[in-house]
């Protein structure tokens, strides 16, 4: 069949996947997946029967008209699927946000609590190009007397005022003068750098305080969830949610003397104590934080001095989802160098990843996976962690989603309560297969933009209904 003058090839293939038979079953899974943009299809079957081996509810994938079942990617990455981010980034709002609030299991008592919200950057490794504002005015980047040159003969300044879209931003003055082995081993031991803090600031509580760390775990409990965030020049600094509790953890009150202020003190005291050696044995470089340590007070009023927990949630929640790409680089691991030439990156990412392939060939830094972690411009570490006893965990909102899900199901099939009469289900599924087919992609995100709508519509109206 020939295409139709004046129509995509896009649209084309959408028309002729939706004149086929099975598209009013297939369009139905993959609203139940959200509109999944990399949906995993499965082959197999499902037997529900009850204690007296009484088949109850059989399924079979050979019975659909699509001939398999599809279910959600679940990819966080908003770049490789914006329908399953969404729900990764609503569920990360929710944990944060009742480590701050209460709720999910959580005392809502914890919002008493001193925490504050700090952000954790690295170091300058050379001059880039910069939006700055000040009272809503943008200033020029990096405005210099008498036009200095660099060693490399270009200029050391830049008078331009750039837009917030502009692909200069993030990018080195002079790529010269960029230290890029520099950044790169710093995004590499960015994680190393966090966990140490998170074991130094138990310590420098104890030694404010004249105790042993023993002691302090009696009387104090530090508890934190922390999000990466990559910049516009292609390094990772961290936002994180910090709080002190009592010894039991969140249901339990700090000591009166447990304060905000303390807390500022002493996380700034221990992120300036912290280095990493690079290798350790003999080292050619130190990892450390940079400079701009940004600590403010967390309060449920946004009319205390301080930042809204809500608005705290929101913003940890929005980075959760981002990665790499962010900073022009891509989303997947590169397996050889010389694909590198051909992506569709930024220069300066392109000499971050080239600068990872080559490092991770000398001797010294041989054991550091910078050839496996270079499309992250090296960084190796989680997006978002917390600590045990912040708040309910990621597992447990994905589970009372799957089994509201799976209650829903079970009414639609009829089947009896599992509290009047046991059921078992039993299944075997196996892999086909993922992503979409030739004139899919359009109505899955057509679907998801609609799912999208809903929900937006739905936390709108239950923002204008809830008090205050």
């Amino acid at each position: 069949m020939s295409e139709v003058p004046g129509f995509s090839p896009e649209i084309y293939a959408a028309a002729q996947r939706a004149a086929m038979p099975d598209f009013a079953r297939w369009q139905q899974m993959v609203r139940g997946t959200g509109g999944c943009a990399e949906p995993i299809r499965l082959q197999g079957h499902r037997i529900t029967f009850d204690s007296a081996l009484e088949v109850l509810d059989v399924y079979r994938t050979a019975d659909e008209p699509t001939g398999y079942l599809l279910t959600a990617c679940g990819n966080r990455r908003a770049s490789r699927c914006p329908a399953c981010a969404e729900v990764y980034r609503d569920d990360t709002y929710h944990l944060i946000l009742s480590g701050l609030r209460g709720g999910k299991d959580v005392p809502e008592d914890v919002s008493a609590h001193p925490r504050v919200f700090a952000t954790f950057t690295a170091p300058s490794f050379g001059a880039v190009h910069a939006r700055r504002e000040r009272d809503g005015k943008v200033l020029p980047c990096r405005p210099r007397r008498d036009n200095p040159v660099c060693e490399h003969g270009r200029p050391q300044g830049c008078g331009a005022r750039h837009e917030e879209d502009d692909p200069q931003v993030g990018q080195p003055v002079c790529v010269d003068c960029y230290d890029y082995a520099g950044a790169v081993l710093w995004n590499a031991h960015a994680g190393e750098l966090w966990r140490r803090f998170t074991q130094a600031l138990p310590a420098v509580f104890a030694r404010q305080l004249g105790i042993t760390r023993a002691e302090l775990r009696r009387r104090l409990r530090l508890s934190y969830a922390k999000v990466a965030e990559y910049q516009a020049r292609g390094l990772v600094h961290f936002h994180a949610v910090i709080r002190l509790d009592g010894p039991d953890g969140p249901g339990a009150a700090p000591p009166g003397w447990a304060s905000v202020p303390l807390l500022q003190a002493a996380i700034g005291e221990a992120a300036a104590s912290l280095s990493v050696p690079v290798p350790e044995d003999g080292a050619s470089f130190v990892a450390r934080w940079g400079r701009q340590l940004d600590v403010e007070p967390i309060y449920v009023s946004t009319s205390l001095e301080g930042i809204a927990d809500q608005r705290v949630a929101s913003y940890i929640a929005k980075y959760a989802t981002k990665g790499a790409e962010a900073s022009g680089t891509v989303d997947r691991p590169i397996r050889q160098m010389r694909d590198v030439a051909f992506l569709d990156v930024t220069e300066h990412a392109r000499r971050m990843i080239y600068t990872c392939f080559v490092l991770n060939d000398l001797p010294e830094y041989r054991l550091i996976p910078l050839r496996r972690w270079a499309h992250m411009l090296g960084y190796r570490g989680h997006f978002s962690t917390k600590s045990r006893h912040y708040s309910t965990t990621l597992g447990t909102l994905r589970q009372a989603r799957a089994d509201y899900q799976s209650e829903e199901a079970r009414k639609r099939r009829g089947l009896p309560d599992p509290a009047e009469r046991q059921t078992v289900t039993v299944g075997e599924w196996r892999f086909t297969g993922s992503g979409h087919r030739d004139g899919e992609r359009f109505w899955a995100e057509l679907a998801r933009q609609r799912i999208s709508t809903a929900r937006q519509i739905a936390r709108q109206q239950a923002r204008e209904q809830s008090p205050g």
